[in-house]
């Protein structure tokens, strides 16, 4: 059972786990032993609750499919253990991120004090360009 918050899990059966051969190099072993892991999540079908259903679905992300399926490809350690843990951690932080709701921005104004000093400024910079001139004789 993944653990997503305090009352949100997802239990072993909806997530789909398969050992595959880990691509790069890596020597003889690379090529005989399954080590990279392939999970595969439908979210439609899960037991997710429909705010983080919605969320995920409409989250723009390359590892979600267009027919609802998170797709994780865990290959960066030699152990397939290792490989499982990494992509389950992966799988939990993707649905984590969509449970936290960003606070709206207040448009804010800059203060009448802030906007005299910065027109006051540009007017003072101006000046010391304006006696960056050339020198006229008389």
């Amino acid at each position: 059972m993944l653990q997503i918050s305090r009352n949100v899990n997802i239990p072993d059966d909806e997530i789909e786990l398969s050992a595959i051969r880990a691509q790069g190099a890596g020597g003889q072993n690379v090529n005989k032993v399954s080590s990279a892991i392939h999970l595969r999540f439908d979210i439609n079908a899960s037991s997710l609750p429909d705010f983080y259903k919605n969320r995920l679905l409409n989250l723009r992300d390359r590892r979600i499919s267009k027919e609802g399926v998170v797709i994780i490809k865990a290959q960066q350690y030699r152990t397939q253990e290792k490989n499982r843990q990494a992509a389950l951690e992966r799988l939990q932080e993707l649905i984590k991120t969509v449970a936290v709701v960003r606070k709206a921005r207040k448009p804010t104004k800059p203060t009448k004090n802030s906007q005299r000093k910065r027109l006051d400024s540009k007017t003072q910079r101006g000046k010391m360009k304006l006696l960056r001139g050339k020198v006229v004789d008389q």
